[in-house]
């Protein structure tokens, strides 16, 4: 059993069903509010105002994956817990108000790729440090659902070691990608892409499926 000593503001267990209905709710909205600053870009022509538009659509998709990415990780955890508790309740909200504010550095990144060197230093900076924010609050969600007896996952499960693994290196991957950001923002980029790439599809499953292909 949970020491209770040890969890203070924990308190009484509560069925998750009401968080996860919120959280996929504050998610999809977030993911939605980023359609909102795709927009055709006058004057021209309509097809060349809307090739003109391409950093609404580079940043569009990046933010895109990264929430998708957010979600993914979200329901899996949730996934494996049987129940919340006051205080997972709270990191839960924490880690919703980093991805709702995501739209904003989104945002900033679309209009810095327009701009000076200085704009897009700010937005690739400020987009990286949103989404390590996400990252952190997530593994401290993922940590005190272990440690607080909400989920028990196995230590030989493929599915939690892999998703282990891939924190620790998006975790790495946004510290160095947020250093590059005030060198070369452009790079910084381009690396918030491979690792929204990286932390959406399943590389385990997928290398699986084709060597059963590639043996059969």
């Amino acid at each position: 059993m949970v020491d209770e000593g040890r969890r203070p503001l924990a308190g009484a267990t509560l069925g998750k069903d009401r968080m996860e209905a919120f959280s996929d709710g504050v998610l999809a909205i977030a993911i939605t509010l980023l359609v909102l600053d795709l927009a055709v870009r006058p004057p021209g022509s309509p097809l060349h105002q809307f090739l003109r538009a391409w950093p609404a659509y580079v940043a569009y998709l990046v933010a895109f994956l990264s929430i998708g990415a957010a979600w993914l990780a979200h329901n899996g955890l949730t996934d494996r817990m049987d129940r919340v508790d006051p205080l997972f309740l709270r990191l839960n909200l924490l880690f919703l108000l980093a991805v709702s504010f995501l739209p904003f550095p989104t945002r900033l990144v679309a209009e810095a790729l327009e701009r000076s060197t200085d704009w897009k230093r700010l937005g690739a900076v400020v987009f990286g440090l949103t989404m390590l924010v996400i990252r952190l609050l997530f593994a401290a969600m993922g940590r005190y659902a272990r440690r607080g007896g909400l989920r028990h996952p196995r230590e030989d499960d493929p599915d939690y070691q892999e998703a282990h693994k891939k924190f620790r290196g998006a975790a790495i991957a946004y510290v160095v990608s947020i250093a590059i950001g005030f060198v070369v923002p452009l790079v910084s980029i381009l690396a918030y892409f491979a690792i929204a790439i990286f932390l959406v599809v399943p590389f385990r499953a997928v290398w699986g499926e084709l060597f059963r292909k590639s043996s059969a």
